[in-house]
């Protein structure tokens, strides 16, 4: 069974930076497109990042490209958002979700795998 575990979330003041980890367990990861998530109080469910296994392909949601960056460990089987120069309208629960697919896509519906999610408070 595929499971997903967030960490890394907390507390951040605006303009520091956190980084996030997803660590996957019940398949390699290798054979995934991950993805990154947000979701604040009352919102959707926002892409933020995701990364595919063939070729390494990476893309982002507009408002992130240039701070946050997501990399993966095929070896410890482990997904990095790191998130830099942090707004306070970035203030969520962060999701990672996993597809067995090679391509990366920004829909949330198109994930088969969720974790339970981190939260990312970002204060003035």
């Amino acid at each position: 069974q595929v499971q997903l575990v967030e960490s890394g979330g907390g507390l951040v003041q605006a303009g520091n930076s956190l980084r996030l980890s997803c660590q996957v367990t019940g398949r390699t990861l290798s054979s995934f497109d991950v993805g990154w998530f947000s979701q604040a109080p009352g919102r959707e469910r926002q892409f933020v990042a995701a990364t595919s296994w063939v070729g390494g392909k990476k893309i982002y949601a507009d408002s992130v490209k240039g701070r946050f960056t997501i990399s993966r460990d095929n070896l410890k089987n482990t997904v990095y958002l790191q998130m830099n120069s942090l707004k306070l309208e970035e203030t969520a629960a962060y999701y990672c979700a996993a597809r067995s697919s090679p391509y990366t896509s920004r829909w949330a519906d198109e994930y088969d795998y969720w974790g339970q999610g981190t939260q990312v408070t970002v204060s003035s």
